[in-house]
């Protein structure tokens, strides 16, 4: 066995000694699946397992099912492994019914699962608030279950989760506009947990390893999509990834103490906001996106008092950033330079070089700083 010491996200994970756990999107695929084979042969798989966005297998037990007359249901509790989840225990629900040939896959918020209420929000008003990655998830699920079974693949999906709007309270979800329970989320399916000491000392290994391996450029990264936007941009290769999460200061202060030439900072918009406005720490319970700063940030960039206005009134940071683009007022690009700079000043003069790169929830660039 290899004694090599490892860097990148992965390996920071196996750092923490945390377990990881499966998210709403994941549980609600799986229940999916299991509902939907259920209606087409009149058994239910249990477990059942699913391939993740990363291909991964995992299986799940069944918690609860039922078969009816033209609809199945199968419930998954939800694993959130070490992280402290709100929705940790939740019983998340799938009930499946077939649809005309050529419907689709539709969704459907069922008690304990929101509805999208305001604009800014990456699925339209009146929508369930079931994520586009768990809506693929599902989507494809039900056409490989439609294949080994001779189904059609045109079904109604309603998800619920038991007591979610209860659940929903601890969230951001009512502020947001996304009323009557939870968000089914997830991009890879997998809870990333973390405690804050393990976390910041995982991001301190992974720049040692990175310094060691004689890498000159790094990046700290919000999460998994932005880890493959600088891959993409820069082809940095594993060990030169740091899974900063929300702890944007424990990347730069230990990279103060020991230097890299250059440091990419990359992630969501509005969590970069945060550091934009001086935040260290990223996570939506210890910063907010502050939509005044933003609205200021935006007059910096030639935007008029009454689309200033709208920006300080947005639902969310991407519904401010949406407003901007569409008048022509760089606000991504701001953000991005505004964060290089914070990102500067704790650095406090250290030999590093730093850009920073804004994404959207797709991973496209929407604002970017030059190097500094």
């Amino acid at each position: 066995m290899s004694s090599e010491v490892k860097g990148g996200r992965r390996a920071q994970l196996e750092h923490t000694g945390l377990r990881p756990g499966w998210t709403t999107g994941a549980c609600a695929t799986a229940a999916t699946t299991a509902a939907y084979t259920a209606l087409l042969t009149g058994e239910f798989p249990d477990p059942v397992t699913i391939t993740l966005p990363k291909g991964q297998t995992p299986s799940f037990v069944l918690a609860a099912e039922e078969l009816g007359d033209g609809h199945a249901m199968a419930g998954i509790v939800k694993d959130a492994g070490d992280d402290p989840d709100v929705t940790h225990g939740a019983l998340v629900r799938a009930t499946v019914r077939p649809l005309p040939a050529g419907a689709g896959v539709v969704f459907r918020a069922g008690p304990g699962v929101g509805t999208i209420t305001r604009p800014g929000l990456p699925l339209p008003v009146g929508e369930a608030a079931v994520n586009p990655v768990p809506r693929r998830m599902m989507g494809d699920h039900v056409a490989e279950v439609a294949a080994r079974h001779g189904g059609t693949g045109d079904v109604e999906i309603t998800v619920s989760v038991d007591h979610g709007e209860e659940i929903a309270r601890s969230t951001w979800n009512p502020r947001l506009g996304i009323l009557g329970g939870l968000s089914i989320l997830g991009t890879t399916g997998i809870v990333v947990p973390y405690s804050c000491s393990a976390w910041i000392d995982s991001i301190r290994r992974g720049v040692d390893v990175a310094r060691a391996a004689g890498r000159t450029h790094v990046a700290g990264c919000t999460g998994s999509t932005s880890e493959k936007t600088v891959v993409a941009e820069y082809g940095l290769p594993e060990d030169a990834l740091l899974d900063m999460g929300d702890f944007a200061g424990a990347v730069l202060k230990y990279i103060r103490r020991h230097p890299v030439d250059r440091l990419t900072v990359c992630g969501g918009f509005a969590k970069l906001s945060k550091l934009a406005a001086g935040h260290l720490d990223l996570h939506s319970a210890r910063s907010q996106v502050d939509k005044g700063f933003l609205a200021e940030l935006a007059r910096r960039g030639g935007a008029d008092e009454a689309l200033a206005a709208q920006v300080a009134e947005a639902n969310t940071g991407l519904a401010a950033l949406q407003s901007c683009i569409a008048a022509g007022v760089p606000l991504g690009d701001l953000v991005a330079t505004t964060a290089r700079d914070e990102a500067l000043a704790v650095l406090r003069g250290a030999p590093v070089a730093v850009d920073v790169i804004c994404i959207d929830r797709a991973g496209t660039v929407v604002g970017r700083s030059t190097v500094a």
